[in-house]
């Protein structure tokens, strides 16, 4: 954390956590009976309780998306740059809130926690969880904070999935949807690249059926090579190139197996830092979630009709450069949502940074998203008065 906390910040903050005890039922068929959901706010509530924002994280996002929690926090929350006062999404306006989801490995129930019935960490026994699930739990969380209806639903990449979600599950509790590289459902292209993630995972020689912990082990190099993986869908061959070239680390060939180019280091660096901080199973989870989501499979393949009961007006942004989630499967969206009559604004924005550009500070991004999200602010505020 800088010595002097720019203005621009929301400072430090401190995460929540609440134990729900109704039951919540799974896609899958299964029930939780009790949960945890861990989250934080930024902002106030206003008296109307009409200025509330909702963020949806992506694959390995939680709850932490502004700010820090202590003095020694090396890096702020992972969408600090687009959220606090006078950013995008300004805190002097909006109450923010962001949650880890359901699943997740970072405070809220997921295969780390104990199972209440064995005592034990769930492992691979935790059910398989759906956006559809993650967005009735963040109802939930909703109900506990007062919010009848959010302002907005934000989300990037699987984010913008849950917020495309929110708009069919529960049409009258969000005034503005804004999906940000996003996909009304994954190609085929990307399951497998899923799939291969997962795969280097389950065949790790410590991941034990998923029972790991047990064993006191951690499947650190099946988890490192899913994130590897990860890594290079994320970024655009045009961002790798200028940030790596065939640059060299030591400057010149090795003639081994080893690191040679410093792009071999930083996808090893990427690998190593993830298993650090994240759990195998969650990722399965997560990665399952995505392969899964389609809400147009319900509608016989129409994405149309599937958004017809949206209420919400929706903000679809892409980028140029994002071939993991490509500025086609936005227009897919933006295409149906004009099919069903909705209200809806689309930008294409002209990016080298690939799918990650939804996290990055690029100007004209975030002054489009600032622009929408101030008249959302103005409409908030004519509801209080």
């Amino acid at each position: 954390m800088p010595e002097i906390i720019p203005s621009d910040n929301v400072g430090i903050v401190t995460p929540q956590r609440h134990h729900f005890t109704t039951a919540l039922a799974l896609d899958c068929g299964r029930v939780l009976p009790q949960y945890e959901l861990v989250y934080e706010t930024y902002g106030t509530l206003n008296k109307a309780r009409s200025n509330a924002i909702l963020i949806c994280h992506a694959l390995s996002g939680d709850h932490h998306a502004a700010g820090y929690h202590h003095a020694e926090d090396r890096k702020a929350g992972w969408w600090d740059n687009c959220i606090g006062p006078n950013k995008p999404i300004d805190t002097q306006r909006f109450f923010v809130v962001s949650l880890n989801n359901l699943g997740g490995c970072r405070g809220s129930t997921g295969p780390i926690s104990l199972n209440p019935e064995t005592q034990r960490p769930y492992g691979p026994d935790f059910p398989i969880i759906t956006v559809r699930d993650w967005v009735h739990s963040q109802a939930q969380l909703g109900a506990l904070l007062g919010i009848e209806q959010w302002a907005a639903v934000i989300g990037g990449s699987l984010g913008g999935m849950q917020a495309l979600q929110w708009a069919m599950t529960y049409p009258d509790k969000l005034r503005h949807c804004i999906a940000i590289a996003s996909a009304p459902k994954l190609s085929t292209q990307n399951i497998a690249f899923n799939e291969v993630a997962r795969q280097a995972i389950m065949t790790d020689p410590n991941f034990h059926e998923g029972r790991y912990y047990d064993y006191q082990v951690i499947p650190k190099q099946g988890l490192m090579l899913a994130r590897m993986l990860g890594h290079i869908t994320y970024l655009s061959e045009d961002a790798m190139r200028a940030k790596f070239g065939r640059e060299l680390r030591e400057g010149k060939l090795n003639f081994s197996f080893d690191v040679d180019f410093q792009i071999e280091s930083y996808l090893r660096y990427q690998g190593r830092s993830f298993v650090d901080r994240f759990d195998a199973n969650t990722y399965l989870l997560m990665t399952k979630a995505l392969d899964y989501f389609d809400p147009a499979s319900e509608y016989d393949h129409n994405l149309s009709a599937a958004l017809a009961i949206a209420q919400a007006k929706f903000l679809v942004i892409s980028f140029t450069s994002d071939w993991r989630f490509s500025s086609e499967r936005s227009k897919e969206i933006v295409k149906a949502l004009l099919d069903a009559r909705k209200k809806v604004t689309y930008l294409d924005i002209k990016a080298d940074d690939g799918h990650d550009a939804f996290l990055m500070p690029i100007p004209l991004y975030f002054s489009a998203l600032k622009a929408y999200l101030k008249t959302v602010a103005d409409e908030s505020d004519e509801i209080t008065h």
